[in-house]
Order: C-alpha cells, then structure tokens, then sequence
C-alpha cells in the first residue's frame, strides 16, 4: 500500500469480532486508526461529535445488525438523516451473522450500504474492497 486509510469505524457489540478485525488491519498495515462503537447510538454519538470543529468522518464504518440499544438497520435509519461530513467518507459495510436472504435485499434499500458481507471479515474480502474505494492507496 502506498498509504494508509485515516480511521475504520467497527459497529458491532461482539468484543470477539472486534479483536478479531482489528488484528486483521494491524497485520494489513493498512489505517492509522480503529475506533469501536459497541451500538448504533454509541456510533451516531462518535459521528456527529467534534474535534477542533471537525467531525471524525471515518473512510469505512463495518456495522453489525443485532446489537442491543440501536441495532444495524435503526442505525441506518438515523445515519441517512446525517449531513455528509458526519458520516462515513467512502463506504459502509454491513457484517452480519444471519443467513436471512431479507437482511441482504433490505440493506440493499439503504444507498448507503455498499458491501453486505457475512462475519467474519477476510483479508482477501477487505482487499478487494480496498482496491476498488481507494484504488490510490496501491
């Protein structure tokens, strides 16, 4: 990689899945910084606040489905309300465990999902992301 993305924003409740993306970035050497949002309002939270007037604007949000407090699709719903320098840079992801054909047409009503993908994340699934969002970055 010639550079490395700025922030990845991981959405998701399950502290296991988290390390395990994490790991995942660290060994791809590929962003400066991981933040961690265990609810969608803990997220909403993060995106809209601001540091030295500017809003974070992670280049990726990786957002669960099922968590408690504000699941994946409620979090949707209010970060479509967003002004476009709260939310994501590039791309939102949607990870999931389900094997419901619904969760993937319904994410697919949402224009700011651009990938649905299962659990857990692989290098290669993130690689081919990457080349196509920020084909600079190689």
């Amino acid at each position: 990689m010639k550079k490395k993305l700025n922030c990845i924003l991981l959405v998701d409740d399950d502290d296991d899945c988290n390390f395990f993306h994490k790991r995942l970035f660290k060994q791809m050497d590929c962003v400066e910084k991981v933040e961690i949002a265990t609810d969608g309002q803990e997220a909403l939270d993060f995106l809209i606040s601001t540091n030295d007037g500017k809003h974070p604007q992670p280049q990726i949000i990786l957002l669960d489905i099922n968590m408690p407090v504000m699941n994946g699709w409620e979090f949707l719903d209010e970060y479509e309300k967003l002004e476009a320098s709260q939310k994501a840079e590039i791309l939102l992801v949607m990870l999931t465990t389900s094997l419901n054909p619904d969760d993937r047409e319904r994410a697919k009503s949402h224009s700011s999902v651009g990938y649905f993908q299962n659990k857990l994340l692989q290098e290669e699934q993130f690689l081919e992301l990457l080349k196509v969002h920020f084909p600079d970055y190689f």
